[in-house]
């Protein structure tokens, strides 16, 4: 996203007590909107399980594509936007990514059992918390690893095309191993480019470009945890 331009270099950092202060309530605020967003996916997704002809219509209409695809389409929307984009507009389009993804996801509550889910959001939330805090406390720049796994997502995104056509089970299997590791190190990336973000503009910006970049940084790790989940539950939920 447009947003990791202002990303610095480590010279950028500064134990100031100020900095410390404001760099945690800049990172609770990241995580505030991101625990948000998901508890709004959720409870989308649930409610929308839970009726019988709305998912009917929503799966078996032409709608479906709309289901498919305008989350993508918001979150491109979003990034080329970064630049003109106030505040309140960037933190309502976000709680609106929130709510598709929640109506995408409601076939998850109609396939696994709620055990299951449980289960797996508890051990996905456990890992996430996990490389969340390796990302904010390692002193190893990541930049490299991140590009890293950006050259793997591609490739994973054109290894899912190429099996739409060959309908492997083993290539699938591959895909969404890879996939699951490729998520899992950029949530450790994701933070810490989220924490760099931070020290380069807090000192010459304004509160609400802060602020803006906090709502994009949610959005990213929004979007590492929601993949984590999503392949986490292919390997470990149980099928009703």
């Amino acid at each position: 996203m447009d947003y990791t331009k202002f990303t610095p270099r480590y010279d950028y950092y500064s134990d100031t007590t100020s900095y410390d202060v404001g760099l945690r309530n800049y990172m609770i605020a990241v995580y505030r909107y991101m625990g948000i967003a998901l508890s709004v996916t959720g409870l989308v997704a649930y409610l929308i399980s839970t009726s019988a002809g709305l998912l009917n219509f929503l799966f078996n209409s032409p709608f479906l594509w709309i289901v498919m695809f305008s989350p993508f389409i918001l979150v491109m929307f979003m990034s080329s936007r970064f630049n003109s984009m106030s505040l309140q507009t960037a933190q309502t389009y976000f709680w609106l990514y929130a709510v598709l993804v929640g109506v995408s996801f409601s076939t998850i509550f109609a396939y696994y059992t709620i055990e299951s889910i449980t289960r797996v959001f508890f051990i996905t939330s456990s890992l996430f918390a996990a490389m969340s805090l390796y990302g904010y406390t390692t002193k190893r720049d990541l930049t490299g690893v991140g590009a890293f796994l950006m050259m793997g997502l591609i490739g994973m995104i054109l290894l899912s095309l190429v099996n739409m056509f060959l309908g492997s089970s083993m290539l699938y299997f591959v895909y969404s191993t890879i996939a699951l590791f490729i998520f899992i190190g950029l949530t450790a990336y994701d933070v810490q480019r989220i924490k760099q973000s931070y020290y380069h503009v807090s000192s010459s910006n304004t509160g609400e470009l802060v602020s803006k970049i906090a709502v994009f940084g949610a959005l990213s790790l929004y979007m590492d945890f929601i993949n984590m989940f999503i392949y986490m539950l292919q390997f470990l939920g149980n099928r009703r």
